[in-house]
């Protein structure tokens, strides 16, 4: 290995499935290390049991653990629930947030809430 890549964690809606894959092409070909949802539930139409969504959420939790920030695909301005919850654990580990679309104030008032 000749150097250290930077790990990238990506978070967002599921139903981004189109942004999550431009954002993973990019930013890898920008030199770093991109970790991502497994499965796009909301746009693939998948149904997940309770169960299968806490592990999903637990796994994603752990790969932002493991990275060294996260990009947060919010598309539109949107930002649900579960994205909301890993921004805030991303956060809780002092970990760099980067938006999509970062000119949202609803982006900027979370974070700070966050803080």
């Amino acid at each position: 290995m000749k150097k250290r890549y930077k790990v990238i964690c990506l978070c967002g809606s599921t139903k981004f499935k189109k942004e999550f894959m431009e954002q993973q092409q990019r930013l890898t070909l920008a030199g770093n290390v991109v970790l991502s949802v497994g499965v796009f539930g909301h746009s693939d139409c998948i149904r997940l049991s309770a169960t299968e969504k806490i592990m999903l959420d637990d796994i994603h939790k752990q790969k932002i653990w493991m990275s060294d920030e996260i990009f947060v695909i919010n598309k539109n301005g949107y930002i649900g629930k579960s994205t909301q919850s890993e921004i805030d654990y991303a956060v809780s580990l002092k970990k760099p947030v980067i938006f999509m679309e970062e000119n949202h104030e609803r982006n900027r008032s979370n974070l700070f809430k966050s803080l």
